[in-house]
C-alpha cells in the first residue's frame, strides 16, 4: 500500500458506502449539537417520525445564545431563553447527554469536546458550526455542517461527503519569545489567503507544531476554516496523549492502552504525498494582528497597515480600501499605537487555561487603560474553576478587567453582547469581518498576550516589550 496522510487514514477507516466517484458515506462517531440549532434540529427530525439513530454519540451544550454576566441563569432574551429550552426538552426526549449551563462539562462546544475527551484522535467529528475544525488538532477529522446535515446526521449517525484534497502546513523553527500559536496561523492566513486551502484538508506539521502545548494546537485548529481548508489536523503524539488520558469520556484500563497502541499509528507516512504544500519558518516570526475586515487583512505587530495603491491586483485594492475605510485606518500608518477602546479575551480559539494564564501574566500588578472595557471570558465551567483556583480571577479583577460565566459571548454577537458601533476592539477571537462582533464593531484579531496588552495601554503595542 502507498503512503498515506494522516487525513487519508482516518477518513478511510470511515467510509461506509462510495455512493459517486469521490463522493463517500461516513461514519460519523461524534456530533456535538448547541442551542443555535440543536433543539429545533432534534425536533425536526422527530415531526419527520424518525428517531435519534445513536443518542449515546451524541453531545450537547448551550453556548452561543446564553449571557455570560456573572450571575446568569441562561439567555439575554426571551428568544434566547426559547432555544435554551428547547435544546433542554429536545435532548432529554431523545436521551442525548447535555451539558446545561453551570454544570460541570458546560461551556464552549468547541472547548468542552476536548476537555471533557469526547473528542478523540482518529474519530469523524461533525458540528453545526464552521470552527469544529478546532477538534482535529487530536488527530481528528472534524467539520462543521448546515442545518439538514444535522438532521441527517441525528437519524443516520452517518453523513455523505465530498472528499477534499490534502494540504500540508509546515511550520519550521523555534517560536521566539513572545510569540505564539496565534500568531503562527495569522501568518499562515496571511501567507495564503482565506481561500488558500479550500477544496482542502488541512495537517500542520513541523518543529513548531510539536513544540506546542494541546491548547495551542487547538487554537491553530480551530483558525483551518479561516483560510478555507475543510479540515486543520495535527497528527497525535505524546502531547496529545497525556492531555487526553483521565479525561471523562476518554478511554480507560486496558481500552486506553489499546487506543493510543492504535493512534500512534495514524500519523503520515514518510513520502506520503500532498496536493499543495506550504512552508512557515518560525525563527523570525512576530506577534500578528489584523488591520482590516478578513483575517487574511493581517501584519506583524511592527509593521505597517499596506496602501491599496499597492495592492497586486484591482481586486485586492478595492477589498483593501473598503476595509480601511471600515475599520478608519489609513495605509501606510504603523499598526502600533492604534488607539483602543475593548478588549476581548476569550472564544473557541483563546479561552483555554493557559490562554489565560498568559493573559494574566501580562497584566498582573497593572491597571487597564481608563477609557478601555475589557472582558474574560472562560471557554467552559472546567476552564473557569480551575482559574479560580489558581487566582487568576483575582489578577484579572485587580487590573480592572471583567471576569464572567463561560460562552461565546463578544465572539459572535448573537448573544446580546456587542462592541458598540465604531468601538475598537482587539479580541481573541477568529473572525474580524464587517459587523462581526455587533454593527459597525471594529475587531482586531490578537493573541492572548496581545490583546491583554493593549488592554493596559490603551492601544494596539507589541507584546514583545511587556
Amino acid at each position: 500500500m502507498s503512503a498515506r496522510t494522516l487525513f487519508d487514514k482516518v477518513w478511510d477507516e470511515h467510509v461506509v458506502d462510495t455512493l459517486a466517484p469521490g463522493i463517500d458515506l461516513l461514519h460519523i462517531d461524534r456530533h456535538l449539537l448547541h442551542d443555535m440549532h440543536g433543539g429545533d434540529a432534534i425536533a425536526q427530525v422527530r415531526r419527520r417520525g424518525l428517531e435519534v439513530r445513536n443518542p449515546e454519540l451524541n453531545f450537547a451544550t448551550p453556548d452561543h445564545v446564553i449571557e455570560t454576566q456573572p450571575g446568569r441563569t441562561g439567555g439575554m432574551a426571551p428568544w434566547a431563553d426559547k432555544l435554551v429550552q428547547e435544546l433542554r426538552d429536545q435532548t432529554g426526549r431523545a436521551g442525548i447527554r447535555l451539558y446545561d449551563v453551570g454544570q460541570d462539562g458546560n461551556g464552549i462546544v468547541h472547548v468542552i469536546g476536548p476537555e471533557m475527551g469526547i473528542s478523540l484522535p482518529g474519530l469523524t467529528i461533525v458540528c453545526g458550526d464552521s470552527h469544529t475544525c478546532t477538534h482535529g488538532a487530536l488527530g481528528a477529522v472534524a467539520f462543521g455542517i448546515g442545518s439538514t446535515e444535522i438532521q441527517h446526521v441525528l437519524a443516520t449517525q452517518t453523513l455523505p461527503q465530498r472528499r477534499p484534497k490534502t494540504m500540508r502546513a509546515e511550520f519550521t523553527g523555534r517560536l521566539p519569545a513572545g510569540v505564539g500559536a496565534k500568531d503562527m496561523i495569522l501568518a499562515l492566513i496571511g501567507r495564503i489567503g482565506t481561500a488558500g486551502g479550500t477544496g482542502h484538508a488541512l495537517e500542520y506539521t513541523g518543529e513548531a507544531v510539536r513544540a506546542l502545548d494541546m491548547e495551542g494546537r487547538l487554537t491553530m485548529s480551530n483558525l483551518a476554516i479561516e483560510c478555507g481548508a475543510k479540515v486543520g489536523m495535527i497528527a497525535p503524539d505524546e502531547t496529545t496523549f497525556a492531555w487526553l488520558e483521565g479525561r471523562p469520556h476518554a478511554p480507560k484500563g486496558d481500552r486506553w492502552h489499546e487506543a493510543v497502541a492504535h493512534w500512534r499509528t495514524l500519523a503520515s507516512d514518510p513520502g506520503a504525498s500532498y496536493d499543495a504544500q506550504v512552508t512557515i519558518d518560525c525563527s523570525a516570526l512576530a506577534p500578528h494582528v489584523t488591520w482590516g475586515t478578513s483575517p487574511e487583512q493581517v501584519v506583524r505587530v511592527d509593521g505597517a497597515i499596506p496602501d491599496p495603491a499597492s495592492a497586486p491586483d484591482a481586486v485586492h485594492r478595492k477589498a483593501w480600501t473598503e476595509a480601511l475605510e471600515y475599520m478608519g485606518l489609513r495605509g501606510g500608518q504603523p499598526i502600533a499605537g492604534t488607539r483602543i477602546d475593548r478588549v476581548f479575551i476569550g472564544s473557541c480559539t483563546n479561552s483555554r487555561l493557559p490562554d489565560l494564564r498568559r493573559a494574566a501574566k501580562i497584566v498582573q500588578g497593572r491597571r487597564v487603560a481608563g477609557h478601555v472595557e475589557a472582558w474574560v471570558v472562560p471557554g467552559s465551567e472546567r476552564v473557569k474553576r480551575a482559574a479560580e483556583a489558581e487566582g487568576l480571577h483575582e489578577v484579572f479583577l485587580a487590573a480592572g478587567l471583567q471576569w464572567r460565566e463561560p460562552g461565546c459571548s463578544l465572539c459572535v454577537g448573537a448573544n446580546g453582547e456587542l462592541v458598540a458601533s465604531g468601538q475598537r476592539c482587539v479580541s481573541t477571537s477568529n473572525r474580524n469581518f464587517v459587523g462581526r462582533q455587533g454593527p459597525g464593531a471594529r475587531t482586531h484579531l490578537a493573541s492572548p498576550e496581545m490583546a491583554a496588552a493593549a488592554a493596559i495601554a490603551g492601544a494596539i503595542v507589541d507584546v514583545r516589550n511587556w
